[in-house]
């Protein structure tokens, strides 16, 4: 009997899908690593042997990463321009430089955070069934229905 990827003997899925994912470990067993590199995803789990393909976070960790660090950055900038009255290529080295390891430091939590949301919530690809939506619109030209109530 072929092995779910939810499921497997003798581990517990992660039932905190953030603290899994920030943790950089496998959302199944919670003990083999997620990454094989600073963002690259291990093909599968060391431990357990889950197989990541089904994880796809898309833009989804730079987004989050860039929303989060771009606030402060622009508070600290505009303090910073304010307060001191420097010329703006001194923001090119100071500012800059903070926005940016900002974002980096936060992109790996953020993206084990969603490939492990995506194993817990059990996502997948999204699919259009097209026998429902042919049967409602059949329903829709009954006569003597009226659609709206």
């Amino acid at each position: 009997m072929p092995q779910s990827r939810y499921k497997a003997e003798g581990f517990t899925p992660t039932d905190n899908p953030m603290k899994t994912g920030a943790m950089g470990l496998c959302p199944r067993c919670q003990m083999g690593h997620l990454f094989s590199g600073f963002l690259k995803l291990a093909p599968r789990c060391e431990v357990c042997g889950l197989d990541y393909s089904f994880a796809d976070p898309a833009d989804g960790p730079a987004f989050f990463a860039m929303t989060i660090a771009a606030v402060p950055a622009l508070a600290f900038g505009v303090w910073f321009q304010t307060a001191f009255g420097l010329p703006l290529w001194v923001h090119v080295f100071i500012t800059l430089p903070l926005t940016v390891l900002s974002c980096m430091a936060l992109l790996r939590p953020l993206k084990g955070w969603l490939v492990c949301s995506q194993f817990f919530h059990k996502a997948q690809e999204g699919s259009i069934d097209f026998d429902w939506h042919a049967q409602a619109k059949l329903d829709s030209q009954k006569p003597g229905q009226n659609p709206k109530s």
